[in-house]
């Protein structure tokens, strides 16, 4: 099993706004979003590389890699939801595994190994489908997929998944998606990074044909994934910023500072900040 292709997913209506957003990377240069994905997937020994946009935005991302022959645009001609969007780029991966990034989540590794490699290397040591997920408290899993299933021994990091609910409230997740041996009140969330089988094209085009026009969810597809084929989660405790949330780019480029080039002296001025902001307040 190979994985030479990758698809970054930029045209939802936030998405195509935050993957354009300027940040300072570690190194200290100023990149785009896309272009510090870009750099997540080649770092995983990918280089072709589909994005799937908006109508109308090509000019926007050609300026951005510069003619670069081995990134793809793929316009999503409509806005049926996010497993749409990734069927759109069918045509792209063809009958072979794939990367996939999210947009509007940036991973920031806290180890040796970048997370889209460490992602691919067990996708390949296995031979299926893996989806990176991170521990998870119970009161912010609304806002992500949540995994159920069970830990592959005698590894430390890898689940079998079994089921998949988007955006569960901890209600339900505490009926369906408890996992042994994870911390009390915590579940595994998607990180917004996967290796898919070409499978999940198939499951995609079968829920278009029966939504009667209605958004399809990736979702949906993972859990019927689930249930046809071996479908494995990594655990990471790297960090994940979902960057359409309050103060989501915020954080990243928080995260990107303090633990990059210049951390000493981003942490010297907070500190000057915080030192002055306190004083002016005790002023008042």
């Amino acid at each position: 099993m190979q994985i030479k292709k990758a698809l970054i997913t930029a045209a939802g209506a936030d998405q195509r706004n935050l993957v354009t957003q300027v940040l300072v990377d570690r190194d200290g240069s100023r990149k785009t979003v896309l272009e510090i994905l870009i750099e997540e997937v080649r770092q995983a020994g990918i280089e072709e590389i589909g994005v799937i946009i908006h109508p109308g935005d090509l000019k926007v991302y050609s300026d951005i890699v510069k003619g670069n022959q081995q990134i793809h645009f793929i316009e999503q001609d409509r806005q049926l939801g996010y497993g749409y969007a990734i069927l759109c780029g069918a045509s792209f991966t063809g009958n072979e595994y794939f990367l996939h990034l999210v947009g509007d989540h940036l991973p920031v590794n806290r180890t040796n190994i970048p997370c889209a490699r460490h992602l691919t290397q067990i996708a390949i040591q296995n031979n299926c489908s893996v989806s990176a997920v991170t521990p998870t408290r119970e009161n912010l899993i609304p806002n992500y997929g949540t995994i159920g299933g069970k830990r592959v021994h005698p590894t430390t990091d890898l689940y079998m998944i079994d089921k998949v609910i988007e955006k569960p409230t901890p209600t339900i997740a505490e009926q369906k998606l408890i996992i042994p041996g994870l911390r009390a009140g915590h579940y595994l969330c998607f990180f917004g990074m996967h290796v898919l089988s070409p499978n999940i094209m198939q499951i995609l085009e079968k829920n278009l044909n029966e939504s009667g026009g209605n958004k399809i969810t990736l979702t949906t597809a993972l859990n019927e994934l689930a249930q046809k084929e071996q479908y494995l989660a990594l655990e990471k405790n790297d960090w994940r910023f979902d960057m359409g949330t309050r103060y989501g780019l915020l954080k990243a480029q928080l995260a990107l500072a303090l633990s990059g080039d210049d951390r000493d002296q981003v942490m010297a001025e907070l500190l000057e900040f915080f030192v002055m902001k306190n004083l002016n307040s005790l002023g008042k």
